[in-house]
């Protein structure tokens, strides 16, 4: 006679990392910036059950992340992006949020630096959250081609300074990741590290987020990664938008170490939310057949924080002044 034995399973190996942030109150603890990687690398590799990995991410949401485990995962997705080394740029900008209350206005910012001869890199994902304006959307709107491979980014920085790739290019498991946030019901830590990868590793890196709690995080993060520059803004809906009504704080790191710069708010009356979030819109204050005084001073003010971030203006002053400039000299028929 025969019985029935239990079947016994061997753990799997990334079962560690969920026990190590999940063991209770006083078991549990953050991961080193070496166990952040390996997660990560084994997570991004397709070596880890989708189980996992919702349980792996909402209980980093619940402690929140550390910097030295961010560092830890951004190396891991530098690692596993393909990027050549023959394409330079001075700004890496990441855009991840979504705009609901205001237009993307940072778009303009973007583009209008770029025509000034800036070269900007920007990353992004879209449509992990209902009812939002979204970058690559956006860009497709206004005849700007999204560049889906490294070849195209090429071509395109080298024609017009500006570059947008979708996140699910560069990583396309991070991607389906970022995704999971209407299945998890909330954001997750993958949406501060995509922010911090820098793929063609730019000189210059801006971040904006939402919850000013999450600034020094990314702050001390991109201290850890090296980055020469990085800056750090409470932006407008989560993007890098100066919002012109707010002082804004800009937390620094890099070379000289952590620091921190305070602008003053360009408006003393508050602005109310937009009642035109079309892109059509948008392309009326581009070509200037409608005038929109939050929307210009959210485009300005944020053109004078990149110019200031990247020393091409020593000041404040000087910054608003070349900013002001290279929004009245745009080529103000691009989108008509």
């Amino acid at each position: 006679m025969t019985t029935n034995k239990p079947k016994k399973y061997e753990e799997h190996p990334f079962a560690e990392y969920v026990r190590i942030l999940g063991k209770g109150k006083k078991g549990s603890r953050s991961l080193s910036e070496e166990e952040a990687f390996s997660s990560m690398c084994m997570i991004l590799d397709n070596k880890v059950e989708d189980l996992q990995i919702g349980a792996f991410l909402m209980l980093l949401r619940v402690k929140e992340e550390s910097p030295q485990e961010l560092s830890g995962f951004v190396k891991a997705a530098k690692s596993k992006i393909d990027a050549p080394g023959d394409i330079e740029v001075e700004l890496d900008w990441s855009s991840y949020a979504g705009k609901r209350r205001h237009p993307a206005w940072y778009l303009f910012s973007a583009l209008c630096l770029a025509e000034h001869g800036m070269t900007i890199f920007m990353h992004g994902a879209s449509g992990h959250t209902a009812d939002r304006m979204y970058t690559e959307d956006v860009l497709i709107d206004l005849g700007i081609t999204v560049s889906n491979d490294w070849d195209a980014a090429r071509q395109a920085i080298s024609n017009t300074s500006f570059c947008y790739m979708p996140l699910s290019t560069l990583l396309p498991r991070m991607d389906e990741m970022i995704n999971m946030r209407p299945i998890l019901g909330l954001r997750s830590p993958v949406h501060s590290l995509s922010r911090l990868i820098n793929p063609l590793n730019a000189g210059t890196v801006l971040q904006g987020i939402f919850h000013p709690a999450y600034s020094s995080m990314h702050q001390e993060a991109g201290q850890l990664l090296g980055y020469k520059n990085i800056a750090v803004i409470k932006g407008e809906g989560g993007e890098i938008e100066r919002n012109p009504d707010n002082l804004l704080e800009v937390l620094c790191s890099g070379e000289q170490g952590l620091s921190q710069e305070t602008w003053p708010k360009m408006f003393e009356k508050r602005h109310v939310k937009a009642d035109d979030m079309s892109v059509d819109y948008m392309k009326e204050v581009w070509s200037g057949n409608h005038h929109d005084e939050y929307a210009e001073g959210a485009i300005i003010g944020t053109i004078a924080l990149a110019l200031k971030l990247t020393g091409k203006a020593q000041d404040q002053k000087e910054s608003m002044l070349m900013a002001k400039h290279q929004w009245d000299t745009r080529n103000k028929t691009r989108f008509i």
